[in-house]
């Protein structure tokens, strides 16, 4: 998500003009969960402001990661705030309306030590495949495939017991998938895979980051649904200016007259000026794009500009930078 991530952490990206850790913790919230414990070592004090700001289910405790612990590595920093019962990981940039109190349950009812939530997927390329016997009993995690094969993957959401854990040692650089998991699997311990239909996506990409706004846009994420294009109230656009369906523009964002606008997502404060042309961008905050110039498949950071006349296509331009210049 370079180079939007150089100034703002990818939890806290705005996702229909809210920073994604909202919907994660909407998500929580919405099955029952009161209290969550969360860190990352990128950007760290960026969170501050956004916890402040935070009120009401799920309280939110803080545990500061002075330096990346790895997926399962933040997790042992964090046991101590976790008691003794079972409890839910979820990853800060994925989008998923995953049934939590389902998963939990279905935790409960096979005695397990860890569950891990899969999804399907037609190219499994990207991602490492997770075989499991018919009863759910996870068997192996694979290497990515490199044919394009469909396969069940590992989709970052987590039931685990303190005790899936509790022999590793705090402040070690670990990975779940690499070195937790084969661990307890060897071991014979009862490691179970949840198979569900429900929505998910990695937001990792801006090519995902801008499908995760357009699946919501087309209702496909429960819980959260909004009137496609969508226009934040504070953000002004010309009568004359076109927006397709699959657009959001943020709070404060400007576009000008007869400027067109089609699979994008304007954040706060981004401008678009007269009979500029968008399309398949993301243009971050106080981003600006001059008169008539033309955009495609770009992403555009914080205060980034693109002077009028100009055309820019699979640009990716830094905080504060002008493209071209």
């Amino acid at each position: 998500m370079r180079p939007l991530t150089e100034t703002t952490p990818k939890p806290l990206l705005p996702l229909m003009n809210r920073p994604f850790l909202h919907q994660v913790l909407d998500h929580l919230g919405a099955h029952g969960v009161h209290e969550v414990v969360a860190s990352s070592p990128y950007l760290e004090e960026t969170f501050g402001p956004f916890l402040e700001s935070r009120h009401g289910d799920p309280k939110v405790t803080w545990v500061t990661e002075s330096e990346p612990l790895g997926t399962a590595g933040a997790i042992v920093n964090a046991l101590d705030h976790v008691g003794d019962d079972a409890f839910l990981v979820l990853n800060g940039d994925v989008l998923t309306d995953l049934d939590l109190t389902a998963i939990v349950a279905f935790h409960r009812d096979r005695g397990a030590v860890a569950t891990i939530s899969l999804t399907h997927m037609d190219d499994a390329r990207p991602y490492g495949l997770v075989d499991y016997a018919e009863d759910g009993r996870v068997r192996e995690f694979r290497e990515k495939p490199k044919e394009l094969v469909p396969g069940d993957i590992n989709a970052g959401t987590y039931v685990l017991d303190p005790r899936a854990l509790e022999s590793w040692e705090r402040g070690r650089t670990l990975s779940i998938e690499y070195d937790v998991y084969p661990v307890l699997i060897d071991r014979g311990e009862r490691v179970y895979a949840f198979l569900s239909d429900a929505y998910w996506i990695d937001m990792g990409t801006p090519e995902r980051y801008l499908q995760a706004h357009f699946d919501a846009l087309d209702g496909k994420v429960r819980g959260l649904e909004a009137e496609a294009p969508f226009v934040a109230p504070t953000a002004e656009v010309d009568a004359d200016a076109k927006l397709g369906r699959h657009v959001v523009i943020g709070d404060g964002a400007r576009v000008g007259p007869a400027a067109e606008i089609d699979r994008s997502v304007l954040h706060a404060g981004a401008t678009v000026g007269e009979h500029a042309r968008l399309r398949g961008s993301i243009l971050g905050p106080r981003s600006s794009i001059g008169p008539g110039a033309e955009v495609e498949d770009s992403v555009f950071a914080e205060a980034a500009r693109l002077d009028g006349g100009v055309r820019a296509k699979d640009a990716r331009v830094h905080p504060n930078d002008t493209f071209g210049a």
